[in-house]
């Protein structure tokens, strides 16, 4: 283990200070992978098992199971490939279904997935001052149980496009990923007053580079081998929330 990665219980706040008297900093974190173990496939495969019909839940399941390894591969290659392919498996979807399904899908699938120390990095970094925000690729529906949950003060997700209550499968722009999230993050921080060198970032994907970038204080929470690498290179923060 190199002596700046810092996984354990014990250490894993080391690495916030509280901002100097005057100044306005915030904490920026990833959802998918960072505050929990959840990614966007399985809010989808809830959606999907929770159709209107046994045989239209069962061919979405399925589908959805097909696809995976697609998605993967998407991912892998570029975020906006996998998000022009992935967010195209929820053309036909209804709002008003996906709203009404929003807080089963927060108790079933992603509240019991949170990382027991993304409570502690939240409790702590509000114990310091810093503003809560979430910047995520994750849909609406999906973050805002969770917004309310861990009282995060702002956030910023992607959301579908709907045409007479039924999604396109197409995303409305800005598409948060990868260089526009950070994109965002500069423009908020200068629209709020907050300082981006005595801010931090948090993420678990190399993807994310860009975010974690800009920011005085990123850390890598559970990461991917190459933002591992990254954050070795760079000595930053390693944590491990789970």
């Amino acid at each position: 283990m190199q002596p700046h990665e810092r996984p354990s219980h014990t250490d894993r706040h080391a690495h916030l200070e509280r901002p100097p008297t005057g100044t306005k900093a915030a904490a920026f974190y990833d959802f998918d992978g960072t505050i929990a173990r959840t990614n966007l496939v399985h809010a989808y495969a809830f959606a999907a098992r929770n159709q209107q019909g046994l045989w239209r839940s069962l061919g979405k399941t399925l589908r959805t199971l097909v696809e995976v390894p697609v998605f993967l591969a998407a991912d892998q290659y570029s975020r906006k490939v996998f998000n022009d392919i992935f967010f195209q498996s929820y053309k036909g979807e209804s709002i008003d279904r996906m709203r009404f399904f929003s807080e089963r899908l927060f108790e079933d699938v992603i509240k019991p997935n949170i990382y027991p120390g993304a409570y502690e990095l939240v409790a702590k970094s509000k114990s310091l001052g810093l503003r809560q925000v979430v910047v995520t690729g994750a849909l609406d529906y999906t973050i805002e149980p969770l917004i309310r949950h861990l009282g995060i003060d702002d956030y910023v997700c992607n959301h579908l496009e709907f045409q007479h209550g039924y999604a396109t499968g197409r995303l409305l722009p800005p598409v948060m990923a990868a260089a526009t999230k950070a994109s965002w993050i500069r423009t908020y921080a200068e629209k709020e007053g907050i300082s981006l060198s005595d801010s931090y970032s948090y993420s678990d994907s190399m993807s994310d580079l860009p975010m974690l970038s800009i920011v005085g204080h990123p850390a890598a929470v559970n990461p991917d081998f190459r933002l591992r690498a990254t954050a070795r290179q760079h000595h930053w923060p390693i944590l491990d929330l789970r």
